[in-house]
């Protein structure tokens, strides 16, 4: 039996109920010329709803936020064929000190609880973490592919 294509408008909640336990995402940021970059991440949502992406200072994405804070994600179902959503935000960009704690954050959005939360935190600023945090403007809807509707 064919499949049928979905495309299913949310509202705010049930976007933030279906993006919780995925996890596996594309981010586009924009380069300095304009043109996407497109990069896989890991990302959560955070307690005020916000998407969280834990990065490094030096990457391209975190670079291209930090200039042009207009970002899009694509967040993907564990099964490639499943359902997925685009979410277009505004992001920030927190460096250590300051992105400790929502690093904190962005592990139990993905992980649950860490075994050892003084361990994490000081890896975090060892190894110089930045997170990007994503305020959701936007997004289409959820989506499944397959044969159009007749």
């Amino acid at each position: 039996m064919p499949r049928t294509a979905t495309a299913d408008v949310v509202d705010r909640d049930q976007l933030l109920a279906f993006l919780r336990p995925r996890h596996h995402v594309l981010l586009m940021t924009h380069r300095q010329d304009g043109s996407p970059q497109l990069s896989p991440v890991s990302a959560g949502v955070d307690d005020e709803g916000r998407v969280v992406i834990a990065t490094y200072p030096q990457r391209a994405k975190t670079a291209n936020a930090r200039r042009d804070n207009r970002v899009s994600l694509c967040f993907l179902s564990d099964e490639w064929d499943d359902a997925w959503v685009q979410v277009n935000g505004t992001a920030e960009v927190l460096d250590v000190p300051e992105a400790v704690e929502p690093l904190v954050d962005y592990f139990r959005s993905i992980a649950g609880e860490h075994p050892d939360w003084d361990e994490y935190r000081e890896a975090m600023v060892r190894q110089g973490k930045s997170l990007l945090r994503v305020t959701i403007d936007s997004w289409g809807p959820i989506a499944t592919g397959g044969f159009p509707p007749t």
